[in-house]
């Protein structure tokens, strides 16, 4: 059978575009200069098509082309400049300026088949430094290279799609940063597993493209190579991704660009159709609901849409508001928003303080606009605000709105009353507006307002696409709630709230009920036992380094009871109350220094009272203080990690490092779903979202869920799930080590504990295979362990086991992977344990690896303390990863022989990578292994030196090892002294040219230099065979010298 290897899935995706009716052309049949990516044939034959009946001439498209290479800056901004002229296209003034000006587009986006669109593979591009890379496929439009796909091998378990993403932004970004400057996005894939994202993201924000229609059902697997294939690439719609689905904000801080992921291409497209078609005055005005998992992108989504209704010319620039029901406008999406001017097509984006303002703003303008405002500012009267019909209302979180309107305007009765709510004060304000909503949780009223749901992304699909983490529930009320009557008064008052039928809210009219659920979860003991089992739990995920950055929230009833449970917490933990910039032993940057505030670690976040006691008013504090609470909260390394709230940040607020969730408040269904995902959002090193529960909602939450999300399963995974997880995996373990006596590690001395984890981590490199299962066991175990550390179910014993396995596959991790994520993971205990015993045995330095070296490795007592080490398999592996990195280092002085030395270490890491499993075989290579890695640290020391021997300095040295290795390749035979002495005349040289600080990008001081080199070899009649070969090699060197010696 022939071998599926990353040819045959780069011929068989050729095939698909081919399916699509793309061109497939190998790019060794393409006739171009190999420095250029664009396919300049093909953009010039469009823009003759394109622009014929205008009369375009051949200087004019030369001239359009010159431009799009001229575009410079960093990759970052040469992209977001090119972007901007592809998808908005661009004015450009005629050669003759008799001529009116002419508005070009690079893409002919309203007919797709008027552009030439190509799948090429063995593209061959010489970048940087001349370096030949071979993207495995680009897709053209019209010449522009819109797309860079790169292929693993599906059958090969060693590579995956991450070494994709790493050539295409590691590789590819340094030597040919030109190709990226067109890009849209990138594509990873292996057959089985196929992403798309942007070029600037990180790996864990590329999605596959799971559907090739909304309505069909998602596929996985290589079927998503098909659905990308047809979803993705079919012509209209990649064209449609390219106009108007990727974002760059107008100004940002870091590398940003966003590419739709599907459910938000089918949302903003499906919403914008659904708009044109109820378009007053012919329609009803009714643009449809979007119903989007929270947590999914929908600001993104808004965006998309808003744009895409900005630039159609079926709406003739419509005037845009954008309604949202949060008091406070300094929100996420109106800062959103407003950096977007560019993105939207509009420069007045505007965040609305009164609705004096908007009327103001709405009068005196007949289209265009996008306002930024709060549903309250439509409370204040019924006045007309204007009649025109190019209005489009987009409501953020419908529901809410349209509730606290009930409130506010107290209509108790059920029915029609409840549902003009929210359209009442809309509908007069705005007669012939269409109005549009995007919410989480719908709420029967909603559909009355904006229309049928005309798409939906559950929280099923969001979890499954991995935009969002699953949640995981405990329930801890039995803990604090111990008088069973009191449990069952809790749940009838559910059962009165669900009687209420559709109108939740009307539960809350009932005081009385209302009243008596405080009386029960505010009663003092019951709280100081909620306060003691919060203190245990919190800390003791923290101490197990269950948590990403020890931020968690607690949800109360009321603000009383929020403030006497804050009052016992302090009472039990004082320290909690002191201010402090960070954490104990927190490293700071100085961005963080200054980003810093000291503040306490517990902090209650909800706005003051005017009948609130002088202590809690101050507490309280300013809307300004809040303010800086919400930017002290969103920075992990803050000290502030404990947030006690009410209303406040349970909805449109988010924090990716937010993991445990826990609640002591009756929420109702909408409100819950909303609750429950602020722990949801995707975080390095965040596996699952933990919701703690103290008052009982499992019942509530699973119907919310049942009724917003179409969850699959009856109910969220529980905890006891994790806890089998956890058993099952110390069985596994356990049999894995049940060879290994592990009793000093439980009952030794702290150095017999160290010496018993060094002894474990050789026995668990006996062999590959045994490592590797080793690693997997225990990194499921502590993911599972996590979400469960304050699990009754684990004995003393359990835990202590758990904690040896961590320590060693910590060691492990360090040994083979360098710096450690697990490591911050390990018990506090063990890590302490650690750090002061493991000044024995020569392996202190072991936990320095994983940093820059910051010792001389090539000192004999260095040399001593690692020739100490009794362990061999640990020994290589230390001695592996000093010698790969002091290899680069001195390859950034001498390219030639670092390069040596690189194939001598792989050479031998191979021999030591195939050892066999008979331990008497393996020793002996162990032995031998660990001889010559140690041989070969001695060797690159001397080699370090050997400059001194010859009377040069050590860049001199380099620029000999070349002229030598050229005469070793040759076969020619050259004066010792004459190579010393050109060798110095050569530095000479290259010092001269580098005194200029671009020289290495200048070609008039490169040719230079070439040309002094040539006379120079000249006269010290070195073989003139091999000027090319002396002349690449100087430059390369020179240019890999001066880069790392500024």
């Amino acid at each position: 059978m022939t071998n599926f290897n990353e040819h045959a899935l780069e011929m068989s995706i050729m095939e698909l575009f081919k399916d699509e009716e793309y061109t497939y052309v190998s790019g060794d049949q393409i006739h171009r200069e190999r420095t250029e990516v664009l396919l300049t044939d093909d953009l010039k034959q469009y823009l003759y098509n394109r622009y014929a009946k205008d009369g375009i001439t051949p200087s004019e498209v030369d001239s359009i082309i010159l431009m799009l290479r001229n575009i410079g800056g960093t990759i970052y901004e040469a992209n977001k400049a090119v972007f901007k002229l592809i998808s908005d296209g661009f004015i450009f003034n005629r050669e003759d300026r008799s001529q009116k000006d002419l508005y070009i587009e690079l893409i002919d986006f309203s007919t797709p088949e008027n552009n030439i669109f190509k799948a090429v593979n063995q593209f061959e591009i010489e970048g940087v430094n001349n370096q030949l890379r071979i993207p495995d496929g680009i897709v053209f439009v019209n010449g522009i290279p819109v797309v860079v796909l790169e292929f693993k091998s599906a059958v090969k378990e060693n590579t995956t799609i991450m070494d994709a993403y790493k050539q295409l932004t590691v590789r590819y970004r340094r030597d040919i940063p030109e190709l990226f400057k067109y890009n849209a996005f990138i594509v990873i894939s292996d057959g089985a597993n196929n992403k798309y994202g942007s070029f600037f993201s990180p790996y864990n924000f590329f999605y596959a493209w799971r559907k090739v229609n909304s309505e069909d059902k998602e596929l996985d697997g290589i079927n998503s190579l098909v659905t990308m294939m047809k979803g993705l690439f079919r012509k209209d719609r990649l064209l449609a991704v390219v106009k108007d689905f990727i974002y760059f904000p107008d100004n940002s801080n870091k590398d940003l660009k966003i590419v739709c992921r599907y459910p938000q291409y089918f949302a903003a497209t499906k919403l914008y159709n659904n708009i044109k078609a109820h378009l007053r005055p012919e329609g009803d005005g009714k643009g449809g609901t979007y119903f989007g998992a929270t947590g999914c992108g929908k600001s993104y989504t808004m965006l998309f849409l808003t744009r895409m209704l900005m630039k159609s010319p079926d709406f003739h620039s419509p005037t845009i508001l954008i309604i949202t029901d949060r008091t406070d406008l300094d929100d996420q999406l109106s800062k959103q928003f407003i950096s977007s001017k560019k993105y939207i097509g509009d420069e007045t984006v505007v965040s609305i303080e009164s609705r004096e303002k908007l009327r103001e703003e709405l009068q005196g303008r007949e289209s265009g606009g996008v306002y930024l405002t709060t549903i309250q500012k439509f409370t204040e009267d019924l006045q007309l605000l204007t009649d025109r019909t190019n209005v489009i209302c987009i409501s953020d979180e419908a529901h809410r709105s349209q509730i606290n309107l009930d409130q506010k305007v107290r209509i108790t009765d059920k029915g029609v009353e409840k549902k003009y709510g929210f359209a009442k004060y809309l509908h007069d304000s705005l007669p012939n507006a269409t109005y549009v909503g995007f919410t989480g949780t719908p709420v029967d009223g909603t559909i009355e307002v904006f229309g049928g749901v005309v798409d939906a992304y559950t929280m099923t699909e969001s979890v499954h696409d991995g935009i969002t983490v699953n949640l995981v529930y405990d329930g801890r009320a039995a803990r604090v709630t111990l008088d069973q009557n009191k449990v069952k008064e809790i749940e009838k008052y559910y059962e009165e709230c669900e009687l209420a039928g559709s109108n939740e809210h009307q539960i809350e009219e009932s005081q009385k009920a209302v009243s008596n659920m405080e009386a029960i979860i505010g009663d003092p003991d019951r709280l100081r036992s909620v306060a003691q089992d919060f203190i245990s739990h919190y800390e003791n995920r923290v101490a197990e380094g269950a948590t990403v950055a020890g931020k968690a929230m607690f949800v109360c009833m009321n603000r009383y009871i929020a403030y006497d449970l804050y009052k016992i917490i302090i009472e039990l933990r004082p320290e909690w109350a002191e201010k402090k910039v960070a954490a104990d032993g927190a490293t700071l940057s100085e961005q963080d220094k200054k980003d810093l505030k000291p503040i306490e670690k517990i902090k209650m976040v909800m706005t003051r009272n005017k009948d609130d006691e002088q202590e809690l008013f101050e507490m309280l504090g300013t809307k300004e203080d809040r303010k800086e609470l919400d930017r002290q909260f969103k920075n992990p390394k803050s000290n502030f990690k404990i947030a006690i709230v009410v209303d406040m940040w349970l909805t449109g607020f988010d924090v990716p490092e937010l993991d445990t969730i826990y609640i002591d408040k009756p929420i109702q269904q909408h409100t819950l779903i909303q609750t429950i995902s602020r722990v949801n959002r995707v975080c390095e090193g965040k596996d699952k979202g933990l919701i703690v529960d103290y008052i009982g909602i499992k019942k509530n939450m699973n119907m919310a869920l049942k009724k917003y999300t179409n969850f699959e399963s009856e109910e969220f995974e529980g905890v006891e799930q994790s806890v089998t997880i956890v058993k099952d995996q110390l069985d596994v373990l356990a049999q894995m080590f049940h060879n290994f006596n592990s009793e000093d590690f439980f009952d030794g001395s702290p150095t017999e504990q160290l010496d018993c984890l060094n002894r474990a981590v050789e026995y668990v490199q006996l062999s590959e295979e045994l490592e590797t299962r080793f690693m997997a066991a225990v990194k499921r175990m502590k993911q599972a362990f996590n979400l469960c550390t304050a699990s009754d179910k684990f004995t003393d014993k359990d835990k202590d086991y758990i904690h040896f396995y961590c320590a060693v596959r910590s060691i492990l991790f360090k040994l083979t992977k360098g710096e450690a994520p697990d490591i911050a993971q390990m018990n506090a205990r063990v890590r302490e344990m650690l750090e002061g015993a493991i000044q024995s045995d020569g392996i202190e330095e072991l936990f320095e690896t994983g940093k820059h070296i910051n010792v001389d490795i090539f000192s004999d007592e260095y040399m001593d303390k690692i020739n100490a080490i009794q362990l061999p398999n640990t020994k290589i592996k230390i001695l592996q990863r000093l010698l790969s990195q002091a290899i680069d280092e001195f390859r950034k002085v001498n390219k030639i022989m670092g390069m040596e030395f690189a194939d001598r270490l792989k050479r031998v890491v191979d021999e030591y990578n195939n050892r066999r499993r008979d331990e008497a075989y393996a020793n002996e290579v162990l032995d031998d292994v660990a001889d010559q890695l140690a041989a070969l640290l001695e060797e690159l020391k001397n080699e370090k030196n050997s400059f001194k021997d010859k009377g040069i300095d050590y860049e001199e040295k380099a620029f000999y090892d070349i002229l030598k290795s050229v005469a070793k390749k040759y076969e020619f035979e050259y004066p010792e002294d004459k190579m010393i002495e050109l060798s110095k005349r050569i530095k000479l040289i290259v010092d001269d040219k580098a005194k200029y600080k671009d020289w290495a990008t200048r070609e008039d001081i490169k040719a230079n230099l070439q040309v002094d080199l040539i006379l120079l070899l000249d006269e010290f009649e070195y073989p003139p065979v091999t000027l090319d070969d002396v002349y690449k090699e100087v430059l390369e060197q020179a240019e890999n010298f001066k880069k790392y010696a500024n």
